[in-house]
């Protein structure tokens, strides 16, 4: 492979507040270091289709700010086919693209490893996810600002919580990962949280409607991990069902956690590791997702930061057990 000369530059799956902070500095960083840098539109689908910019320090002036993508995002099923990365690689060609620095979480940075291996194009992740899961990063960018959001909803919440003297089920983003539900509880002061991590033979709900009832509190706040088959609407209907004397409500922040200004820590985190990509590009690393552990900037394979599971701090279940009596 010849010298680097032009790194293009895209965000890919759910957007996450500080993406644009990350877009800023590859884009910066690049073009100090003496890269052109080009940005591509609509992650994969825009690399497929040739939406192609290219990028001065200008264009991403006044953004580091600002929630969300300036180079908008999709979810790509085209990328997914042969096909899909054919055009994708041929698009590259034709820029005259020579490395890919791909903003995204778990879905984006497996379609960049196996882009890279099929077309052997060199490839830097950046862990932009609000759900903190990819591994090797002690925080991805979007978390701290999603988790801050989460909180000053709760907060709110409580207030009618304990008004109406209600049991609140607040369903919070993560997938299969619970850092946003179980370090949201501790830092808004809810009773407990109901996470995929701590799914036992112990019935979460059950032992927390015990612990709840022991104390007589009338109003409590459950925050609880999105889940297709047993989210909050599930576990609230089993307490009108199981415990009818308690009034019971629901509310399911959604996309309201996902957008918003990036705190300074997604900002910080952002910047460092973009300047990370770059620097990786220059030492001629490939196929890596620029991370930082342990407030050093480092480098983790892409087969470990997607397929090694991250894991959470199970203290931290004992820290709000203690905390909520």
């Amino acid at each position: 492979m010849g010298k680097i000369k032009t790194i293009g530059v895209l965000t890919s799956g759910g957007d996450a507040p500080g993406m644009n902070a990350a877009i800023r500095a590859v884009t910066r960083a690049g073009i100090c270091n003496g890269f052109n840098i080009k940005g591509i539109y609509r992650g994969y689908d825009g690399l497929i289709n040739g939406e192609v910019k290219p990028f001065t320090t200008e264009n991403v002036s006044g953004i580091i700010m600002q929630g969300g993508t300036i180079l908008k995002t999709a979810r790509s099923t085209e990328f997914m086919t042969p096909e899909g990365k054919q055009k994708a690689y041929d698009t590259l060609q034709k820029e005259e693209i020579d490395a890919l620095v791909v903003i995204g979480g778990n879905g984006s940075l497996t379609g960049a490893r196996d882009f890279a291996a099929e077309y052997d194009v060199c490839c830097i992740g950046l862990p932009g996810t609000i759900d903190n899961d990819l591994y090797g990063t002690d925080s991805t960018i979007g978390y701290d600002t999603t988790m801050n959001t989460i909180v000053e909803c709760v907060d709110r919440i409580r207030d009618t919580a304990q008004s109406h003297e209600r049991i609140f089920f607040v369903e919070v983003m993560g997938r299969d990962a619970g850092f946003l539900a179980q370090n949201s509880a501790i830092a808004s002061g809810a009773e407990a949280a109901i996470i995929p991590e701590d799914s036992t033979d112990v019935d979460q709900l059950a032992r927390f409607m015990e612990r709840g009832i022991r104390k007589s509190k009338k109003s409590c706040i459950v925050i609880v991990s999105e889940s297709p088959k047993c989210g909050a609407l599930y576990y609230a209907e089993r307490v009108r069902n199981e415990f009818p004397n308690y009034d019971v409500r629901v509310s399911i922040l959604g996309h309201l956690q996902r957008g918003g200004r990036p705190s300074a820590h997604d900002r910080i985190l952002a910047s460092r590791t973009g300047v990370g990509a770059i620097e990786a590009i220059m030492q001629g690393q490939r196929n890596v997702m620029v991370g930082v552990r342990n407030n050093e900037v480092v480098y983790v394979p892409f087969s470990d930061a997607i397929r090694t599971d991250k894991p959470l701090d199970m203290k931290l279940i004992k820290v709000l057990d203690e905390l909520s009596i």
